[in-house]
């Protein structure tokens, strides 16, 4: 308690900014105070837990490992303090906040434009930044804090973080319309073929390769790319496959010019999911985000 009395608890609610944030100007945003002092701030707590708490590195400013730990428990503190004082229930037509979510655009197609229809609607004080990074580096960055929200497969995703299936996925096969025999290519016949593979890291080690790794077989990749779209144009006019998530084509994407048919090897469904730190798990604007993305990936389940 002694501890206690000499701490502001203001300085506690600037520490988690800073801490979230990484960045003094996106903290003072956040707290909604001005640059000059949330920098005195940070300065205070510096002294306060003798440690630098963060740090530039390659021109981004960065966690200590202090910092990191400290992470959690004030989360968990402050969290506590707002039960304690009865903090009003979340209104999603009043509050205002911004929400970080990675997201490739097969799923900024699939999701964005209802999420965003119905947070316009609903909620028009809350904001949201996309970013898309690999499955490995949304997983960091949801430890880290840098991430309120990931969308992606996560089959090997640490106990602190928390998933929840949004849809499940099939893989197709697509191709130029004039290919001869499409339709039935044998799986000798489609490894024979160059493909595109739709990574966001090259040589990054998928679904379609982990299972045909686990079969010893091996495909020609010509092309690795992360955008998914793009990926559609380049089939018209070459010899090119690109096996991709079913929910990801529709009709006009290749009804004229491209054909649709079934990978020739069995290759399991697999859920697209919303990934999310457990310090998140009982905020409840983050749960309401939550529950806003499930209700927008309803047409998918069926």
């Amino acid at each position: 308690m002694d501890e206690l009395r000499k701490i502001d608890l203001n300085l506690l609610l600037t520490l988690h900014a800073l801490l979230t944030e990484k960045h003094v100007t996106r903290a003072a945003t956040r707290l909604h105070r001005s640059q000059p002092a949330v920098s005195h701030a940070l300065a205070q707590l510096r002294d306060l837990f003798d440690d630098p708490l963060l740090i530039r590195q390659r021109g981004k400013m960065q966690l200590t490992a202090r910092a990191q730990s400290l992470l959690a428990p004030l989360d968990a503190s402050l969290s506590g303090l707002n039960r304690l004082v009865g903090a009003p229930a979340f209104d999603p037509a009043t509050t205002r906040r911004r929400f970080r979510i990675a997201m490739s655009d097969y799923a900024a197609r699939l999701v964005l434009p209802p999420l965003i229809q119905m947070l316009r609607q609903e909620a028009p004080g809350i904001d949201l930044a996309i970013s898309q990074s690999s499955r490995e580096a949304m997983l960091t960055q949801l430890q880290d804090g840098e991430l309120d929200l990931a969308l992606g497969v996560f089959p090997d995703a640490a106990p602190a973080i928390q998933k929840q299936t949004l849809f499940t996925e099939q893989f197709v096969c697509l191709a130029d319309k004039q290919l001869p025999a499409s339709q039935t290519l044998t799986l000798e016949a489609w490894l024979a073929k160059p493909h595109v593979s739709l990574v966001v890291v090259p040589d990054a080690v998928d679904e379609i390769e982990k299972a045909l790794i686990e079969r010893g077989l091996r495909r020609h990749i010509c092309l690795a790319l992360p955008h998914w779209s793009a990926a559609l144009h380049v089939l018209p006019g070459t010899d090119l496959l690109l096996t991709v998530a079913s929910k990801s084509v529709t009709g006009e994407d290749y009804q004229d010019k491209l054909c649709c048919f079934a990978p020739p090897l069995p290759l399991s469904g697999f859920d697209y999911a919303q990934a999310w730190h457990e310090r998140k798990a009982q905020d409840p604007a983050h749960q309401w985000l939550r529950r806003t993305m499930m209700l927008c990936c309803d047409n998918y389940r069926n």
